[in-house]
């Protein structure tokens, strides 16, 4: 039995009306009603409390429906990766590019006329996305927050509740011009990136959001090692004589210095000695002096 059929025979074996489980789950009577009929899409279970207040309504087994809803969403995702990606409507790029400060827009413009939804549109809008929803999701439950959302965007709590469910459900191919108005115009600020690095500033508009700047950066690393992969450095550290009072910010260093070796394998001793070069003040230049 589908999630749909499940509910829809609990309502008639408790003798209940959508209308009441629409008042119990704090969303609106139409939502439910689209929901039954499959006009919705099953909202993620992770990211909301409506299965739980659904589930105690209809008094099933904690975790039942969320259970359901996951089996399905998983068989939906099959079929959506089937299809092929679309770009973003015009007006949505319009609507992204007006947070942009004014002359990154102008260089960003160009790019994104000459690959419709290429890598660097995708990423910014993915960005501001995730952003959006991570505010969302964090205030889920925040009453306060929904109302004030709700009032800015001239709709009921119970309203609020449904947009903010089938908004956490989208995803940038996806991504519609009702998302933009609710959500991301009126959480975000502005938004800037550094196209060498692609790192980007993400400034959110104060009192919506817990935080007021969210910076991401693209930058490649090296893959981190563990220090006792390396004999001599093991060697170094068990060695109190040599590195007793050695601090978090030293280790960090000599670790850097074992993988600039590829043929050659550094003794205990010569981490011993790289750190007394660090803290020899001889070696270095005050930051004043030129």
């Amino acid at each position: 039995m589908n999630i749909t059929d499940l509910i829809k025979h609990r309502l008639e074996n408790l003798g209940h009306e959508q209308r009441e489980l629409a008042v119990a789950a704090e969303v609106t009577e139409s939502y439910i009603s689209q929901l039954l009929t499959g006009k919705k899409s099953l909202p993620a279970p992770n990211r909301s409390d409506i299965y739980e207040k659904i589930g105690a309504f209809l008094k099933l087994r904690p975790g039942e429906l969320a259970k359901l809803a996951n089996l399905q969403r998983k068989e939906e995702l099959k079929r959506k990766i089937e299809e092929p990606a679309r770009p973003l409507f015009q007006e949505i790029r319009e609507l992204i590019l007006r947070k942009c400060k004014a002359e990154k827009a102008k260089q960003l413009r160009p790019i994104f006329d000459r690959e419709p939804f290429g890598e660097t549109e995708r990423l910014i809008t993915q960005k501001l996305l995730d952003v959006s929803k991570g505010i969302a999701k964090e205030e889920w439950k925040n009453e306060n927050w929904l109302r004030v959302v709700a009032r800015m965007n001239h709709k009921s709590y119970e309203e609020m509740r449904v947009i903010v469910l089938e908004f956490l459900d989208t995803d940038v191919f996806n991504l519609s011009v009702q998302n933009f108005v609710y959500f991301l115009d009126p959480l975000i600020e502005s938004w800037d990136i550094d196209l060498a690095t692609f790192g980007m500033k993400i400034v959110l508009t104060s009192g919506l959001g817990r935080e007021q700047i969210k910076e991401f950066e693209f930058v490649e690393k090296e893959p981190e090692h563990e220090a006792e992969e390396e004999s001599g450095l093991r060697e170094f550290l068990q060695d109190p004589s040599m590195s007793a009072d050695i601090t978090q910010g030293e280790l960090d260093f000599l670790k850097r210095l074992t993988f600039r070796f590829k043929d050659k394998r550094p003794a205990a001793l010569y981490y011993y000695r790289e750190l007394q070069n660090l803290r020899d003040p001889l070696h270095f230049q005050s930051k004043g002096s030129r």
